[in-house]
């Protein structure tokens, strides 16, 4: 978990490194990312008393998800001009094929690549959100998003633009921990107070008339047993144990303290049936959180990597492998284009995804995120920040997806990987923010020859700025395809002042 380092008023967010930087992006992720750390157990932990409450309220972190705040819009930039708005984003996904169940001819599936324009917007979550765990408490920033997707595809010489997505959802930036203590107060009304028995043979011991001792059975120096308490056991043995009914003031003071091993969250609704939970942090580069120049994406055959392509190992991974790869920065090899039988695809794996590397947005309909990369060709980044998020980390904290019954028979989705950049662009002087993303979900249907389970990639990248920074006519596309609707704030939050 990352946070800032406290002021000297104890708050964890500065807001004057803030101020003046929304107008015009200048040092906007060098000032959100100022002051951050990892946390660590042996770090201080602030008391958190009710009279701090209204300035922790107006003093919310949101760390780095502070500059999504606004709308977000696909965006071609002048190396693209030449697709004619074809959409920046491109989206992989294989589906069962028709006729097709989990019992009956294995590996048959459908497969659609498409371009795509995308509005997402992002809306802060006023006073931020109070979770309270007892002794512990975690004030998170929360911001609200809204994502609508269109397809675009020429039909007869046409642009079409086909709705295929639309989700919404909340990410929380998991900033201030607190540790709260039992007050004299809050122990007297959260569950009253019982008097110790009169009859009760280690009444004496309990000096306050209440059960908030732990009582301890020695053997004294007369060789006689009885109860002590903690402060007098003195490192004696005991054999027996009473534990104390209530709690002293102070209590929980001690700990345990809570310290996640993630900065960020990801709760999202899909209507095809699912909803997701993604955990993740900000990747550190070698001189910190905040990485100068711009993302780096691979070339060659070092771009032949199972893990973002839209081929999966289980899927005969097209008769390659990443000791053997396919140059994707090369026109495809001679068999994509060839009629495959026995003798020319004797594994039939060349077969199987014969029709993934033929398309019409090779190499993106292969690995999608090189798409990405291209994007950047002519860009000058100056910094970049990366978030990585995934429904199933290798170890720690883990998120999850649950699926409506149609989709868990059918088509389970179980697993979710996503990486963000939030990189600063330099043009004609002025800084601006370009939001880039991949994410990959993985299904499971069918089955391989062997009856293996096989794992079918669904993979989603774009290269998105702020509606504002958007050439006019990018600007007048995304205004007629999504227009906006009556509801307060852009992703409906209540508390959205005009």
């Amino acid at each position: 978990m990352l946070r800032r380092k406290s002021t000297a008023h104890g708050q964890s967010a500065d807001k004057a490194l803030l101020k003046g930087t929304q107008d015009d992006n200048q040092g906007v992720l060098e000032n959100l990312m100022s002051g951050y750390s990892k946390m660590l157990i042996e770090d201080p932990v602030r008391p958190f008393y009710v009279d701090d409450l209204q300035q922790v309220v107006n003093d919310v972190d949101y760390g780095i998800l502070q500059a999504l705040e606004g709308t977000w819009v696909s965006y071609n930039n002048s190396d693209q001009s030449q697709r004619k708005m074809n959409g920046t984003g491109v989206h992989t996904t294989i589906m069962p094929s028709p006729g097709t169940n989990s019992g009956n001819i294995p590996g048959k599936y459908s497969f659609a690549c498409e371009e795509y324009i995308e509005k997402l917007t992002f809306d802060l979550v006023p006073g931020g959100v109070r979770n309270r765990g007892g002794g512990n408490e975690q004030f998170c920033g929360a911001v609200k998003y809204d994502q609508s997707i269109k397809s675009v595809n020429n039909v007869n010489g046409q642009l079409q633009y086909t709705p295929i997505h639309e989700e919404n959802g909340m990410y929380l930036w998991l900033s201030d921990v607190f540790n709260h203590a039992a007050t004299e107060q809050s122990i007297k009304e959260d569950r009253g107070i019982h008097a110790i028995s009169p009859d009760n043979p280690n009444k004496d011991l309990y000096k306050s008339g209440y059960q908030d001792e732990t009582l301890f059975l020695i053997v004294n120096e007369q060789g006689k047993q009885e109860y002590v308490t903690q402060d007098n056991l003195n490192g004696r043995h005991y054999t027996e144990i009473i534990a104390a009914k209530e709690l002293r003031k102070g209590a929980g003071q001690t700990g345990p303290y809570f310290i996640p091993d993630y900065s960020i969250s990801r709760s999202g609704v899909i209507p095809h049936g699912s909803t997701i939970t993604l955990l993740g942090d900000l990747v550190q580069g070698s001189s910190g959180y905040l990485v100068s120049g711009s993302p780096q994406f691979p070339h060659g055959d070092a771009a032949w990597k199972y893990d973002h392509l839209a081929i999966s190992r289980t899927m005969g991974g097209a008769g390659a492998s990443e000791t053997n790869p396919i140059n994707l920065d090369q026109a495809p090899p001679a068999w994509v284009f060839e009629t495959l039988n026995d003798q020319n695809d004797p594994g039939e794996n060349k077969i199987y995804t014969q029709r993934i590397l033929a398309h019409e947005l090779y190499p993106y309909s292969v690995r999608p995120d090189l798409r990405l990369r291209d994007s950047l060709a002519e860009d000058k980044v100056k910094n970049h920040v990366l978030i990585q998020m995934s429904s199933k980390n290798k170890t720690g904290a883990q998120g999850g997806i649950l699926n409506v019954p149609f989709v868990n028979r059918f088509v389970p989705t179980v697993e979710m990987n996503m990486k963000m950049w939030i990189e600063t662009v330099v043009e004609d002087g002025k800084e601006i923010l370009q939001l880039q993303y991949e994410q990959i979900i993985f299904f499971e249907f069918h089955f391989g020859d062997d009856g293996g389970t096989t794992s079918w990639p669904h993979i989603q990248v774009n290269t998105l700025r702020k509606i504002e920074d958007v050439p006019a006519d990018q600007r007048q596309l995304i205004e007629e395809q999504f227009p906006s609707s009556n509801k307060k704030g852009a992703s409906g939050c209540p508390y959205h002042k005009e």
